[in-house]
């Protein structure tokens, strides 16, 4: 019975102190980061494993009992709730952002990119014409 313990104390530890490191590595992120979109997707992901490895690893302490189910309802919850709700707040961003151009160079290079597409299939086209 003494290593069930330990192993459930060692599982239960690692999960507790994973998901720190994952709030540690959210918030290093969200102060890091200068563009809102970019704070949102460290802020929700690291939400989302973050609790999830935290209430996983309580889970294991608890044992198997109602708490444990409720928290598996709660690590549910927040699976569905935080990636749809940062995707809500960004799509509202991207909306309403006037400046957007500034902060994303994937916009600005988008066009240019377009054209190396169609210049490569251009090519494609010209050898297929040759052989």
């Amino acid at each position: 019975m003494e290593i069930l313990e330990w192993i459930k104390l060692i599982f239960g530890g690692s999960l507790l102190l994973s998901g720190l490191m994952i709030f540690f590595v959210e918030l290093y992120g969200i102060f890091h980061f200068h563009y809102v979109l970019n704070r949102m997707h460290a802020a929700a992901t690291g939400d989302t494993l973050g609790i999830s490895c935290s209430l996983i690893g309580l889970m294991i302490f608890s044992g198997l009992n109602f708490t444990t189910f409720k928290m598996m309802l709660v690590v549910a919850f927040l699976w569905f709730a935080s990636p749809v709700s940062s995707h809500l707040l960004s799509n509202l961003e991207v909306t309403t952002n006037e400046n957007l151009k500034k902060y994303c160079q994937v916009y600005e290079n988008l066009s240019d990119l377009e054209k190396e597409l169609e210049e490569e299939k251009d090519k494609e086209k010209a050898e297929e014409g040759k052989v």
